[in-house]
């Protein structure tokens, strides 16, 4: 470990170079077809160790990024150091402030889990999986969108380490610039080592998904988008049209067959949720209905997300309004019948408290948009550089002129140019973004972004 003997005498977890045993293991993402080379990895075991990795870098001249479960882990570290928080669990869930303190190593399941507990819950993502830090600091959206808005629009904290290598509070009161960004301005703004979110009560809620076979996928297409321009706003709904390979660990019901899923998701019981979802359980014959009253705690069976790492290639934006011009003009490219290497294309339907701010503002991008588009391309990566860039852009070109020309960062995917990376947000949020930057990273430790070109 030469040159890293000093800083490994300042922390307390491991400080791994190329050459050592458990290198290939802490710098693991979720995503493995990304592989992670940094110069040095320290795996923090507390804000202490991620204070003296800042300020160890800092001094070295090391840029310096950050991994939890790496999730968003679409392009390699190749240089610096990786701060990996995966060892910041804990997790205090207080019942009577309705109150979480969620360490960054924590991931929503965990954070499910204990809430429910007290008929409270987190706004999360589709993913219980994922990490909660890094979902949060992009906004993020999930089932219970529309009815309670971004998830970051409940942080009520920070416990953050800032470039010039200081442990700060971020709060509405304290250094509210900082609090601003770091709810939905992502990176380069510190690493986050604690987050406090407000819970909501929660004690049922209805929701699932239709499966509808392939036959019928452009009808169910049609009517939803339909649908959604009157859908309540408590009421939160995605479509995606699967194309599932023959793998042992997809549902037998579903394994090779192409589909389209319809989600839906209501805080409530089953009565007004049934008479709600009753027009879109009609649109065609039901091939799978998963659709029913659940505890919050199992709010992660509406997606259905994968839990095991694997190769990962996606692409996604935003939609302003979208009709049946759209309809046509996306089914023309991934309707029935179509040959296309991706596993998923999905819409999510925005609108409703997503187009609310929070009180003081946040830095979250796409609040004006009305829907998501994603593209999961196939688990292939000899198709990664070429086929999969090629036919998504294809895709999108058909369905351009629905696309919105902010995005979310969450929403993004990798960046394919600073000019992608600078739509995640309104312009004068992206300058307010920078100033930030500058005034708590100084020498630039952090870097974030692409470099403009």
């Amino acid at each position: 470990m030469t040159g890293y003997s000093e800083l490994a005498a300042l922390v307390s977890g491991p400080v791994l170079t190329a050459s050592e045993p458990g290198f290939a293991d802490e710098v693991a993402a979720f995503i493995s077809s990304t592989t992670h080379t940094p110069d040095v990895v320290v795996g923090a075991t507390s804000p202490h160790d991620v204070v003296q990795a800042v300020r160890f870098a800092r001094s070295n001249r090391l840029p310096v990024r950050v991994q939890s479960t790496g999730h968003g882990a679409f392009a390699p570290i190749a240089a610096g150091m990786l701060v990996t928080t995966n060892r910041l669990n804990d997790l205090d869930v207080d019942h009577v402030s309705r109150i979480a303190a969620i360490g960054a190593g924590v991931r929503w399941a965990a954070v499910v889990e204990a809430a429910a507990e007290h008929g409270l819950a987190p706004i999360t993502g589709s993913s219980p999986n994922v990490g909660a830090v890094g979902f949060l600091a992009g906004g993020g959206l999930g089932p219970l969108s529309r009815s309670h808005g971004f998830a970051s629009d409940y942080i009520r904290g920070f416990s953050v380490v800032t470039g010039d290598g200081e442990l700060r509070e971020a709060t509405s009161e304290e250094n509210p610039d900082l609090f601003w960004a770091l709810r939905g301005g992502k990176g380069g703004l510190g690493i986050v080592t604690e987050v406090r979110v407000e819970l909501v009560e929660l004690s049922s809620l209805y929701g699932g998904a239709l499966f509808f076979e392939e036959q019928h996928i452009d009808t169910v297409l049609r009517a939803w988008i339909d649908w959604t321009a009157t859908a309540p706003d408590d009421v939160t709904t995605s479509v995606g049209i699967f194309r599932l390979p023959p793998f042992d660990f997809i549902p037998e019901p579903l394994r090779g067959r192409t589909v389209i899923a319809l989600r839906f998701a209501r805080p409530g019981t089953a009565g007004d949720g049934e008479r709600i979802a009753a027009p879109l359980r009609s649109i065609a014959p039901v091939y799978l209905d998963l659709l029913g009253e659940l505890p919050p705690g199992q709010i992660g069976a509406i997606h259905n997300d994968p839990t095991d790492p694997g190769p990962g290639w996606d692409r996604g934006m935003l939609l302003t309004g979208v009709d049946q011009d759209f309809a046509t003009a996306l089914l023309s490219q991934v309707g029935s019948g179509r040959d296309v290497p991706f596993l998923l294309a999905e819409m999510r339907h925005l609108g409703g408290a997503t187009r609310t701010d929070v009180a003081g503002g946040s830095a979250v991008g796409g609040r004006a948009s009305d829907f998501t588009f994603s593209l999961i391309g196939v688990p292939d990566v000899s198709l990664f550089d070429t086929v999969l860039p090629e036919v998504s852009d294809r895709i999108v070109t058909a369905i351009g002129r629905w696309v919105s020309p902010e995005t979310n960062i969450n929403f993004a995917g990798r960046p394919r140019s600073y000019e992608h990376f600078v739509s995640a947000w309104p312009a004068v949020t992206f300058e307010r973004l920078a100033s930030v930057r500058r005034r708590y990273d100084p020498d630039g430790v952090l870097p974030y972004g692409p470099v403009r070109g």
